[in-house]
């Protein structure tokens, strides 16, 4: 099985895959759609950047399509729970893309956003949900959104949700989903309350692995540099004025760090933008359309708001900070070297960040070489 033709999707949906320029299934998508396609609940261990939305978004909207039914008002068939805005907005419009003449309705809910257009949305019913655990579950505890036609529920970057403290959430919502349903599990790691959660969640699943777990892109050269932290702007500064930089994102630790990188860079003539959960959806959604269309050169992120970045020309990530998980700085150097490319990762390191590199180089078994 080497094509999408062997999956036996529905044409319309084989003419969107054809439109977007999908030729062959990524590893993880070769490995999940046929036990979806059969109904099989599902662990899947995928970073974001494999093809992981198409290998559950596809089996979905083949199902609804092919069966046809009535959604009643606030009832939804699919419900796909995913940690960010920015990941919801992404797997909403591949949705959009991918069932493109199904006649199947798509919705998004998400925090930071009015709730009077998102209750209005979900009045008539519709077939599939993407939707991020603090919003829903107001919208669930309020009346607005019911399940008693669910038929999939999907799990989306788990380890992630435990990350960033919604497990609580996550697992309030899923009391109150229908016991008879598929249920799929994506993770980029399988943390131990991630196995414990699964556990109880699926019924007989098949596992499937596109990559070892946290093993970083092999396309990604990585690189270090020791600096004192007080020297970390103009060290950046000076990076970027190598104009061969021309798509780059950089991590920082928190939301304040970002602005005041943003706010450095622009004394430095360089262009740039912030995105992290204090900006509006809509400013976060322009500074990342600017960065796609190359509007800008560099964009400046957390680690929470950076997990729904889908840009595959990356060619550089810079790690300002280094993350006190080490697991991030697998995700997060995963931005570059996407769609065939190759990337280059460089860490800033002071003397206070030298224990987080250890922990770094201790999960991903490689010792990053010094750039001096």
């Amino acid at each position: 099985m080497t094509d999408f033709n062997s999956f036996d999707l529905l044409p319309s949906m084989m003419e969107a895959l054809a439109h977007k320029g999908y030729k062959e299934p990524t590893p993880i998508q070769l490995k999940a759609i046929p036990p979806l396609l059969e109904g099989r609940d599902l662990i899947g261990i995928a970073q974001t950047g494999t093809g992981k939305t198409a290998a559950f978004a596809l089996p979905i909207l083949n199902r609804l399509a092919r069966n046809k039914i009535q959604t009643k008002a606030k009832r939804v068939r699919a419900l796909i729970l995913t940690p960010t805005r920015e990941l919801a907005s992404q797997i909403d419009s591949n949705l959009k893309l991918y069932g493109k003449g199904l006649q199947l309705f798509s919705a998004v809910v998400f925090g930071g956003v009015a709730h009077r257009p998102q209750i209005q949305t979900m009045i008539r019913g519709i077939d599939i949900l993407v939707a991020t655990p603090g919003r829903l579950l107001d919208l669930m505890n309020e009346g607005h959104i019911q399940f008693e036609q669910l038929e999939v529920f999907v799990l989306d970057e788990a380890d992630r949700m435990l990350d960033m403290g919604f497990i609580r959430d996550v697992k309030k919502i899923i009391a109150k989903l229908p016991q008879k349903k598929q249920t799929l599990l994506f993770s980029a790691t399988m943390p131990e309350d991630i196995a414990r959660l699964a556990t109880t969640l699926l019924k007989d699943p098949v596992r499937v692995e596109a990559t070892p777990q946290a093993t970083t892109v092999e396309k990604v050269e990585q690189k270090v540099r020791f600096i004192e932290r007080a020297k970390k702007p103009l060290l950046l500064a000076n990076l970027l004025k190598d104009s061969s930089l021309k798509s780059v994102l950089v991590f920082t630790r928190t939301k304040h760090g970002a602005d005041r990188v943003v706010r450095h860079l622009e004394q430095a003539s360089i262009s740039s933008a912030a995105i992290h959960g204090n900006k509006s959806q809509g400013a976060r959604e322009r500074a990342l359309g600017s960065f796609r269309a190359g509007k800008i050169r560099v964009l400046v992120a957390t680690d929470i708001a950076a997990r729904g970045i889908d840009v595959s020309q990356i060619g550089h990530v810079i790690n300002y900070n280094l993350p006190d998980d080490p697991k991030s700085y697998v995700h997060r150097i995963g931005r570059t070297a996407r769609a065939g490319r190759e990337g280059v990762a460089i860490s800033f390191c002071d003397e206070s960040e030298l224990e987080l590199l250890k922990n770094i180089e201790k999960l991903i078994k490689y010792n990053i070489p010094v750039e001096r």
